[in-house]
């Protein structure tokens, strides 16, 4: 994987991100609630009307731009984790035991995917935002009730492409029960797969959140993310150019960053793509 400078490239951002988002307290000199309005919408380093001590400017309530992107890295991450965590956790276990014992179980679950596979992934969001209201948990719920059904999908036809192998056979004749086989014989084979998603997956959910963040359906209104501070520029883009620019570049990298470690996993962790 190290031979490869865009995977290299996609870790390395990810890793800068995830420190920024554990060390953020320590590294923002200001605290990204409070502002002060004699500073209000002043540019950073950039420009000589910039105000000390504000490396990326402020914004319309004078709060420390700079800060505010580190903090919204903290909401990114966690609900990206969270929610991804929660959606292997239950698509996995549901894929792997609808692959493995099929029969009614696999085809009510089936059934059951394909009617929430009908609602719009955005539209469903916003109506369970709705009506559970905004904050983090809440977030990570909403976008685990549809996040989970790529998971069961790919780790029910990976499990039904494995059962029939002969090492499953020759497990099977030797005495070991049903749960062995799944987590000990088959998990383990289709696990680079298993990871490949999560790793794309956690830019789809990330890019989610920013979107319902935007809409006013995400975090709770005084905690900084990415898509509400893009949402409170919309009416100063063409005095203060630097309010969605740089949480937008925040969304870019993580999300990129992301993308291109799980096309540098698939090649290293998939034996058919090895070179």
């Amino acid at each position: 994987m190290l031979r490869d400078p865009t995977t290299v490239f996609g870790l390395i951002v990810l890793i800068v991100v995830f420190l920024t988002a554990v060390f953020a307290p320590l590294l923002a000199s200001h605290d990204p609630g409070r502002g002060n309005l004699l500073f209000r919408l002043r540019p950073g380093f950039w420009s000589s009307l910039g105000a000390p001590g504000y490396l990326l400017g402020t914004d319309m309530l004078g709060r420390d731009m700079l800060t505010r992107v580190l903090y919204g890295s903290r909401v990114s991450l966690l609900v990206g984790f969270g929610a991804v965590l929660l959606s292997i956790l239950v698509g996995g276990t549901l894929g792997l035991c609808a692959g493995f014992f099929r029969g009614r179980f696999d085809d009510y679950i089936s059934r059951f995917v394909d009617w929430l596979m009908a609602f719009p992934l955005v539209l469903f969001l916003i109506l369970v935002m709705g009506v559970l209201g905004p904050g983090t948990w809440n977030l990570i719920f909403a976008l685990t009730l549809q996040g989970w059904i790529p998971f069961f999908r790919l780790l029910r036809a990976e499990v039904l492409s494995e059962r029939e192998k002969a090492y499953v056979e020759a497990a099977w004749a030797i005495g070991r029960n049903s749960w062995s086989i799944m987590f000990q014989e088959i998990l383990p084979n289709i696990m680079h797969t298993l990871i490949v998603l999560a790793t794309l997956r956690m830019g789809i959910v990330i890019i989610m959140e920013a979107t319902l963040s935007f809409l006013g359906l995400g975090v709770s209104p005084h905690v900084p993310a990415w898509g509400s501070m893009i949402s409170a520029s919309r009416g100063y883009m063409q005095i203060a150019w630097w309010l969605p620019v740089f949480p937008g570049l925040g969304i870019f990298f993580t999300v990129l960053s992301l993308n291109l470690l799980g096309e540098g996993l698939r090649d290293v962790l998939d034996p058919r793509l090895r070179k």
